[in-house]
């Protein structure tokens, strides 16, 4: 024992003292922060008003759109000529031209700008045209905006959990999010430390470094030692990354002041009332309902947040997430001992990731729509499958019999890998020249060395 904890040490602070293990910590939580932070700060700083003139030859439209806190319309009169003339001597967004329709078909309204036009732009003035047709529309059949707004019905349902220890308030969404979150932090570290694992027994072994270590421990313990001190590097910079990206996020938005900018409900209020010409006080009531509603929102997710079992759910992310590298990296290690270099690697590496990937890209089909289904249960026990499968159950409830049982099969499966990991490593680590397939493979099961 005490010669796998020496490898455990050396393969540890080996790999940690490396410029790469370094940078890529420190950089991981800068990167983070700049994809939260910049998007919102880059919108921010180009949140700039646009204003669009508008030419309505119909009389239908024009004084019934909707302003916006960044948009503004400017109308004009006279004849399009006379229109654009106007607007080429101006440095306005664009020229919205209206021409004679009819509510039934109104064809023929033109955008007409000095560039071509955005997206969001055209997206957005369609909408508001459309929106004031359907008036016009509603209008001629005796009906109108507040009327229909009346009839129509907006539904929320709210879910409760009937459990032994009460009724408890749920949310899809945060359980959803909860349990892919831990899936896919485990789907790759599975990948990025097991291939570190297979690089460095073949780095070790085409620099003949394992003979001089093979002198002096045992094979089986030479791979226990890497597997387990890879781990526990993956464990440190995973440590690391969050608590980094978490000051770093923080710092980030507190100097930005992006916290502190309004929400896109309290613009989209705020426009509303000023565009529907109401005093300060309707329109603070107006961003002080569309605040209730987000406050509301937010402590609804709190609700569900806290209603989860958090202790359960962070005990079965660090057991699987052990617990699935485990296996796994036994299976790198023993593909690293089997070839001379990473190009040989493709043809073993293909069934072990097949088990991963299937399960990846199940969870966010069949076992989110269904987490009790048959599909979902036998993924969570089958050891190959478990680690992703069953941690995106956990967060909907998962029977105590079945957690335990998945648990122990993935230390069965383990102890199995292991087992086979270890009978081709002692005899490939030490096999140079050889080109390796699967009946050699099987045949070093059974080799006495």
């Amino acid at each position: 024992m005490s010669k796998i904890w020496l490898i455990i040490q050396r393969e540890y602070l080996t790999r940690v003292r490396k410029k790469s293990f370094i940078i890529m910590t420190l950089i991981t939580p800068l990167l983070l922060a700049a994809f939260m932070v910049l998007p919102a700060l880059l919108v921010s700083m180009s949140d700039e008003t646009e204003t669009v003139m508008v030419l309505d030859k119909s009389g239908l439209i024009a004084g019934k759109l909707e302003e916006k806190k960044d948009l503004r319309f400017v109308l004009l009169a006279g004849s399009l000529e006379q229109a654009k003339t106007v607007y080429q001597e101006t440095d306005h967004t664009a020229l919205l031209y209206i021409p004679e329709i009819s509510v039934q078909e109104p064809k023929g309204i033109t955008i007409y700008s000095k560039k071509n036009t955005s997206l969001q732009t055209q997206v957005r003035l369609e909408n508001m045209l459309e929106k004031e047709i359907e008036n016009q529309r509603l209008l001629a059949s005796g009906l109108d905006r507040q009327t229909l707004d009346k009839i129509e019905a907006d539904i929320k349902l709210t879910t409760i959990n009937l459990s032994d220890e009460g009724e408890k308030d749920n949310n899809a969404i945060v359980t959803s999010i909860a349990g892919v979150a831990g899936a896919v932090l485990i789907y790759f570290f599975i990948f990025l430390y097991g291939v570190q694992i297979m690089r460095g027994v073949i780095e070790e072994k085409t620099n003949r470094i394992v003979e001089v270590m093979i002198s002096s421990v045992r094979p089986f313990q030479l791979m226990m030692g890497k597997i387990v001190g890879v781990a526990a590097v993956g464990l440190t910079q995973f440590l690391l990354w969050v608590v980094l990206s978490f000051v770093v996020v923080t710092g980030v938005s507190a100097a930005f002041g992006i916290n502190a900018a309004p929400s896109p409900a309290e613009q989209f209020a705020a426009g509303q009332a000023a565009a529907a010409g109401e005093d300060v006080e309707a329109e603070a009531i107006a961003t002080q309902s569309s605040g209730e509603e987000g406050t509301q929102m937010l402590t609804d997710v709190s609700r569900a947040i806290s209603n989860l079992n958090i202790p359960l759910i962070l005990g079965c992310f660090l057991f699987y997430f052990l617990g699935g590298y485990l296996l796994y990296g036994a299976l790198f290690g023993a593909i690293g001992a089997a070839v001379d270099n990473e190009t040989d690697t493709q043809q073993f590496m293909f069934p072990i990731t097949i088990p991963l990937v299937i399960s990846f890209i199940m969870s966010y089909t069949l076992v989110l729509k269904n987490p009790d289904g048959p599909v979902s249960f036998w993924m969570s026990i089958i050891p190959f499958t478990s680690p992703i499968v069953m941690m995106v159950r956990v967060p909907f409830g998962v029977p105590a019999w079945e957690l335990l049982l998945s648990m122990a099969l993935l230390v069965l499966g383990f102890v199995f890998t292991t087992w086979i990991a270890s009978r081709i490593y002692r005899v490939g680590i030490l096999m140079y020249g050889k080109k390796i397939n699967y009946k050699e493979l099987s045949k070093w099961l059974f080799y006495r060395v």
